[in-house]
């Protein structure tokens, strides 16, 4: 691993960091990305790392350990857990790559972060690799980053698409430097603003065969660390249910200390002594802890069961989505509730309430916070066919 990088535990290190964090906060949604001191203050603690092959520098930690610097980092700055979850998945890639081409993007490279979005893209086969085509959005860190990617169907020399053994075209992903892309500035947001997840485009670029694979599969997997066995989908769901309920708790807590202080305009009582919100704060607390129960015991338990066996199941990869979509929607419900018992002080900018609504109601919006997931789960555990895509 770089000597730059400092390594500890990374629950840790992100509380370590908080002062610095909490204090740059305004000026990342002012720059719409990270504040450029958070951000080296990242990397240098190896956070970008937690997710990354051991082989590459990585830290290769357990999921149990991820979800909880997630957490910890959401409590602090949404956007910050956000970037750090995106960019740990995106280092998973590390796992699919040969070992020369690992060390090349992440090995000698201290500050190397990769990033990706979703978007209409093609890779087009050519002597010694590839010409890509296309335009990605929700590049989340993506300004920040030393390499990004694309996740393509591939065009054989005769204009097919190459089919997989399913039938279906082949999705590869492809990762080129940074420098090659042209970004557009796209990220003009209500929340998670500091996440700079902007679009990018590139046009007729030559990827080499050997910065392409495919991601997610037991033949393509090259590290031996049972934590790849994780599929990226799974990771992603974890930490950003993670989020959510890291930003939510941070909003109960602000309520809590609210309450003490705060006498609501007509009332005669402080809100610590009305019972009515004695009872809603009550309610909020058994939401947050419940779903954390849950995302947190089926990590775990489905984590001790790869260790043992080497394998993860698509009824755990359902088990993931239903707790980590579940703790999304809880911590949502929470922190409605945490706006509304507020009154008129969380809608001041710059309160503990106002940035930390907007990024969660952000975080509901993405694919990992879709409710049509629990029809889907609710579709496996009925017998249907599972849908691979969203697990």
């Amino acid at each position: 691993m770089p000597d730059s990088i400092q390594v500890r535990d990374p629950v840790e290190a992100v509380r370590s960091l908080a002062g610095l964090i909490e204090s740059h906060a305004a000026e990342g949604e002012s720059l719409r990305r990270l504040a450029p001191p958070v951000q080296d203050a990242l990397l240098k603690a190896g956070l970008f790392r937690m997710l990354l092959p051991r082989e590459h520098g990585g830290l290769e930690i357990s999921p149990s350990t991820f979800l909880a610097a997630i957490e910890a980092a959401a409590r602090l700055d949404g956007s910050v857990a956000w970037c750090l979850c995106q960019g740990n998945g995106c280092a998973m890639i590390g796992a699919y790559l040969a070992p020369e081409v690992g060390q090349h993007i992440f090995g000698g490279d201290p500050r190397a972060v990769v990033a990706w979005g979703p978007g209409k893209a093609e890779a087009r086969v050519v002597s010694g690799g590839y010409r890509v085509t296309g335009r990605l959005a929700f590049a989340s860190g993506g300004r920040h980053a030393t390499w990004l990617g694309c996740h393509v169907p591939v065009i054989e020399t005769d204009g097919s698409y190459r089919l997989g053994r399913d039938g279906t075209p082949v999705q590869v992903t492809a990762l080129f430097p940074q420098s090659s892309a042209r970004w557009i500035d796209t990220w003009d947001v209500i929340g998670l603003c500091a996440t700079g997840s902007d679009d990018f485009e590139v046009r007729d670029l030559f990827v080499p065969d050997a910065h392409v694979t495919i991601r997610d599969r037991d033949e393509t997997r090259v590290s031996a660390g049972r934590l790849f066995v994780m599929p990226t989908m799974s990771m992603y769901a974890t930490g950003f249910s993670a989020t959510a309920i890291g930003i939510a708790r941070a909003m109960l807590d602000a309520l809590c200390d609210l309450a003490y202080s705060k006498t609501p305009r007509l009332a005669s009582s402080k809100l610590s002594d009305n019972p009515v919100f004695q009872a809603e704060l009550a309610r909020c607390e058994a939401r947050l802890r419940s779903a954390r129960a849950l995302l947190t015991s089926e990590v775990e338990a489905i984590w001790k069961d790869v260790v043992r066996t080497g394998r993860l199941s698509i009824t755990d990869r359902y088990r993931i989505r239903l707790a980590a979509t579940h703790g999304i929607h809880e911590a949502r419900t929470v922190a409605e509730t945490v706006w509304d018992q507020a009154g008129a002080t969380a809608i001041r900018t710059g309160s503990p309430f106002e940035r930390r609504y907007r990024d969660i109601r952000t975080v509901t919006q993405q694919l990992q916070g879709r409710s049509s997931h629990f029809r889907t789960v609710g579709a496996f555990l009925l017998g249907h066919p599972a849908d691979l895509s969203v697990v």
